[in-house]
């Protein structure tokens, strides 16, 4: 398993739930000092503004790119893709499309999660899900002939009405005609909404392509209540292969936050 830390690249949304924050270079450094193997981006859009090369600058500091986010879409612009206006939902693959090429030209993968949207009157559930398989068949195949993975993330029921179990997710996307689509285990949501965590990553284990490390709180592991023992025991079993990210506030402090990830990470996974 390898470690990985968030950054966001978006100022108007500090505060949210990602470690490292603004600066891309300083960011990266503090990563690279602290000994994590690579960086999850949430950024406005396809594009970087640095002097430097994104490419050039993970070289630098030894680090890979572990995903990318796509929030931005629905935060900064109310793109989702299960919209009931159509316009709206175009808009929403084109700028997911741009953000898995932007991604894999990197080697990595993209994120969905808020811009799945939810079902309401105006989309009715069964509606939304056929809105939300039809893209899921695009997007997952487009990373695949990039030579990545699109990535699927349940939420929990605050955030989103469509999936918030990994079993329900899993089956879904088992239905799905394309092989490109992977699940998130987000141990926030996981706490909120699993009855058995450990026992969720086993049963699903086949479709986990990344997991979001934060705690009961959305801190830091290591700041909240959660019980990572059992957890670690059920991702080692499993014999996941891929990052722990930490999705969490950067609290109390980003470097304090990012020391507590990696200490956590090394606590339980060196």
């Amino acid at each position: 398993m390898k470690s990985c830390v968030t950054i966001s690249l978006v100022p108007s949304l500090k505060g949210g739930p990602w470690i490292l924050w603004d600066d891309l270079e300083q960011s990266l450094a503090t990563a690279s000092e602290l000994g994590f193997d690579g960086v999850e981006l949430f950024t406005a859009d396809a594009t970087i503004d640095s002097p430097k090369s994104l490419s050039d600058l993970l070289a630098e500091y030894n680090l890979d790119l572990a995903a990318v986010g796509t929030g931005a879409g629905k935060v900064l612009n109310g793109l989702t893709l299960t919209s009931p206006d159509p316009e709206i939902r175009k808009k929403s693959i084109s700028f997911i499309k741009d953000m898995i090429t932007f991604g894999a030209d990197h080697g990595a993968p993209t994120i969905l999660g808020s811009m799945q949207g939810n079902s309401s009157e105006d989309v009715p559930r069964e509606l939304a899900l056929s809105y939300l398989s039809d893209a899921l068949e695009v997007l997952g195949d487009l990373a695949t002939s990039k030579g990545t993975f699109f990535i699927y993330e349940p939420l929990n029921r605050y955030e989103t009405n469509l999936f918030n179990h990994l079993e329900s997710a899993s089956t879904f996307i088992d239905n799905l005609s394309s092989s490109g689509v992977k699940l998130l285990a987000d141990l926030f949501h996981m706490n909120i909404e699993e009855q058995n965590l450990p026992k969720s990553l086993v049963i699903n284990a086949q479709n986990i392509g990344h997991v979001h490390f934060a705690d009961s709180n959305r801190k830091p592991v290591g700041f909240g209540h959660t019980k990572i023992d059992p957890i670690a025991t059920a991702l080692k079993e499993i014999n996941y292969q891929g990052f722990l990210s930490a999705e969490a506030f950067a609290w109390p402090d980003p470097k304090t936050a990012a020391k507590q990830t990696i200490d956590s990470f090394n606590k339980f996974f060196s």
